[in-house]
């Protein structure tokens, strides 16, 4: 990538995650819980909170910073952002954010955070209640069509009936984060193992998702700190750099109404290029991968269009054994993911993905020098970002 980047110029210097409570259990407010995981990051990363200077979230994040930079006693506040739109597809874009915020010199330590507390706010995997309906929604919820996995179904069967794509493909998925969870004892499924027959006699959702394929529903908080690349010394873990973080979507792609021209798409086909391009990286250099999963059939997508298989070859590609940690060529969510981990918004994912950079991974991947993560998909703005080791600069 010609011009100004951010790779190599921001490391993380510190992660940290709330426990994990099942949606609308959590005994502790939104704003709580992002204060405690936010905590937890600078105590990683051996800071004090008075430390932050900025903060960064995504899809309209209800915590305001300049509240949590005085609950948190910062002795400045230099930036604030978030991502709009976009669902989770919007945490990479908040790493991005909080790293161009460092690199341009806007702040020197920047926090990425959220948090969730679905008991406080309501239900996010549940069709709306309402007594009106305006807008896009007027063309589909009328007819039944409200809630999310029904709107991702329609355009993953789109994906897998062009492609003849098999069960077998998204059931893989499911089955190495599931895998995964039982090395995790932070995952909500660690001690619940899935396996095939299991998976096949589980109920519907919504054609093709089985209850194993979609994501999990949580309260809890997660955050990470972000400090300039050359201040990584001063930090007990391994250093982790951010080789490449972007955002976006391709033409058309926030069309309403299902009529987006591009339907069978997981919104990734013009940004993935950009990514690598900024990383210096290619798909097959990656050593482990994080996909958001709000449903298996978004990760079949996203692989897709971040190069790692091509359409017509997905039944050949999706197996079990090709993403399990140590052993496969492409280790995938490894830490149990939002199916089996918890579902923080996506940005537990990229906590894993520097966790097997730093190699504290519940599900280490030996010399992983390279590690991705896909935010969304199926949404917009989608985005992604690819961390590394020292060896990579």
């Amino acid at each position: 990538m010609s011009g100004p980047t951010l790779r190599g110029s921001v490391c993380v210097a510190g992660v940290g995650e709330t426990e994990y409570y099942k949606r609308g259990q959590s005994p502790d407010a939104e704003g709580k819980l992002a204060l405690k995981a936010i905590v937890a990051a600078c105590a990683d990363a051996g800071i004090s909170p008075e430390d932050i200077d900025g903060f960064s979230s995504f899809s309209n994040d209800r915590n305001d910073p300049s509240r949590l930079a005085a609950a948190l006693g910062c002795r400045e506040l230099r930036f604030a952002n978030m991502q709009w739109g976009g669902g989770g597809g919007g945490g990479s874009a908040a790493v991005a954010h909080a790293a161009a915020a460092i690199h341009g010199g806007l702040a020197e330590c920047v926090v990425v955070f959220r948090a969730l507390a679905q008991g406080q706010f309501g239900r996010f995997g549940q069709g709306p209640r309402r007594n009106t309906i305006a807008g896009d929604p007027a063309h589909t919820v009328p007819y039944g069509l409200m809630s999310p996995a029904q709107m991702f179904a329609m355009k993953v069967v789109r994906f897998m009936h062009e492609h003849r794509v098999d069960q077998n493909a998204l059931r893989a998925i499911s089955l190495a984060a599931y895998h995964h969870a039982q090395n995790n004892p932070r995952a909500v499924m660690y001690g619940r193992p899935l396996d095939e027959a299991t998976y096949d006699a589980s109920r519907w959702i919504v054609e093709p998702f089985h209850l194993y394929d979609c994501c999990l529903e949580n309260d809890g908080a997660a955050a990470m700190i972000l400090v300039s690349a050359e201040r990584a010394a001063e930090f007990p873990h391994t250093p982790c750099y951010l080789l490449g973080a972007v955002s976006g979507s391709h033409y058309r792609a926030g069309a309403g109404v299902h009529n987006t021209p591009e339907y069978a798409s997981s919104s990734f086909p013009t940004l993935a290029p950009r990514l690598y391009s900024m990383a210096g990286v290619r798909p097959s250099d990656v050593d482990v991968l994080q996909s958001y999963e709000n449903f298996t059939g978004g990760v079949l997508m996203s692989l897709v269009e971040h190069g790692f298989c091509d359409a017509d070859a997905c039944n050949e590609f999706f197996v079990k054994e090709r993403f399990l940690a140590p052993g496969g060529d492409l280790p995938l969510n490894t830490s149990g993911g939002n199916l089996a981990e918890c579902y923080m918004h996506g940005l537990g994912l990229i906590i894993e993905a520097v966790r097997q950079i730093r190699g504290d991974s519940s599900n280490p991947v030996p010399d992983a020098d390279v590690s991705m993560t896909i935010s969304g998909p199926m949404v917009t703005p989608v985005s992604s970002c690819i961390f590394g080791t020292e060896a990579t600069l």
